[in-house]
């Protein structure tokens, strides 16, 4: 919520209105705070007047691990296009920390949190995306613990300091509305955590099932560093967990932690647009190779085996259009577009597997938009979707391999899949 929080225009009426919203005796305020000689922000949250981490800190975790404040780290990433950070990713629930500090309520089921949430003064997308984070927690509480998800009974995240955290987190996001979100892979840390059940290995069971297909890495830091409230987090909002990407940054967010640590206990947020650069995003500074020659004696299942090993060796393109040739023969004008490093193993190629005696190179301008591709989950099951954007435009279209199959398993119109599909 820190890092977030330093992305935003008005920083304090954001806080002045999340202390609005009806969270039973909580009051959040921004504070200064500093990391290995970095200045960042620091969430501090209050529940009736006391600190939250305080009596966490003695009543239960008498230990030496003491789970961080996820608000401190939420490792949201928020950016117009593309965000990033290379920190550690603290986050304080953990899913069996037992707490009775300042309780409004003793019961924490899914069904009261929805009613908790249900009744605060913030807008139908928050509490949508609120929800979607517990559902997530509730899931992997349910598979560990071998129980339905209406039998699970949230403990430390079903807290007002929690639902805090997570409220603020996608008030910010609703406000900063990035196009897109991306993340880095996930410091889970280290060694070991006390809980009620007993000893349990970093990531917690949770925590760990939350964050499949999700990229993961262990420091040397000692301790959890990513939570099963924060992998929810990551889980809900993030699109893509890559490097950070080529991006022309406007703002940039640290969000301090509690605790001190060789690395600075931060979480680092960008926010900006996407640059074109480079093969796949765009740029009026990248060269492309074309290759082109006239092939006027080869069999149409000839040339299909050229353009296909062409395109598997690392051409950008491959394609041929119908020409007329001298002694009035019909034939092709076979085309490959490549980068200049692969022009001359492309060139080997193609006087390998075609039989043409000469090529023509023509060295030209190429501008791409930025490719990504995510899976969605659809009435259908699960359908992958690409995105293309740059330049101004944002372009997006499910995978037609995935609308192909579902149209011929369930006897349908390609039409009427991408209907139900772009209706969803």
């Amino acid at each position: 919520m820190a890092a977030l929080l330093e992305l935003h225009d008005k920083p304090d009426e954001f806080i002045k209105k999340l202390n609005n919203v009806g969270i039973p005796g909580v009051v959040v305020s921004a504070e200064k705070s500093v990391k290995c000689g970095i200045t960042g922000t620091y969430i501090n949250v209050k529940i009736n007047g006391k600190e939250e981490g305080t009596e966490h800190d003695h009543r239960h975790h008498e230990h030496e691990h003491e789970h961080e404040h996820e608000h401190d780290h939420c490792h949201e990433h928020e950016h117009h296009e593309h965000d990033h950070h290379d920190h550690h990713h603290e986050h304080k629930h953990h899913e069996h920390d037992h707490h009775d500090h300042h309780r409004e309520h003793n019961h924490n089921t899914y069904h009261d949190i929805e009613h908790r949430i249900g009744h605060l003064n913030i807008s139908e997308t928050t509490k949508k995306n609120v929800l979607a984070v517990y559902k997530l927690i509730a899931d992997a509480e349910s598979k560990v613990h071998g129980v339905e998800v209406k039998q699970i009974h949230f403990h430390e995240v079903g807290e007002m300091d929690a639902v805090a955290d997570i409220v603020g987190v996608c008030m910010l996001i609703e406000e900063l509305a990035p196009e897109n979100i991306l993340a880095s892979a996930i410091n889970t840390g280290s060694g070991s955590i006390r809980c009620s059940h007993g000893v349990l290995p970093v990531p917690a069971p949770a925590a760990a099932l939350i964050l499949k297909n999700i990229p993961i890495y262990s420091d040397q830091i000692e301790g959890e560093l990513c939570t099963p409230t924060g992998a929810a987090l990551l889980k809900h909002f993030v699109k893509e967990f890559c490097t950070i990407p080529v991006l022309s940054v406007s703002k940039i967010g640290y969000g301090m932690g509690k605790k001190h640590f060789e690395k600075a206990n931060c979480v680092r947020a960008f926010i900006g647009d996407t640059v074109p650069y480079g093969k796949n995003s765009g740029t009026e500074n990248e060269e492309a190779v074309e290759l082109i020659c006239n092939i006027d004696d080869m069999t149409p299942e000839a040339v299909a085996f050229a353009q296909k090993l062409l395109l598997d060796e690392g051409a950008l393109d491959v394609w041929t259009v119908p020409i007329g040739m001298k002694k009035s023969r019909a034939g092709f004008c076979f085309y490959c577009l490549c980068s200049n490093e692969m022009k001359e193993k492309m060139v080997s190629l193609i006087f390998k597997h075609t039989s043409t005696l000469g090529i023509r190179e023509n060295v030209c301008r190429r501008y791409t938009l930025h490719r990504t591709e995510k899976e969605v989950q659809t009435k259908f099951g699960a359908v992958r979707i690409k995105t293309a954007d740059g330049f101004g435009v944002r372009k997006t279209k499910p995978e037609y391999e995935d609308v192909a199959k579902i149209a011929k398993e369930n006897g349908l119109t390609i039409e009427k899949v991408l209907r139900e599909i772009c209706q969803q």
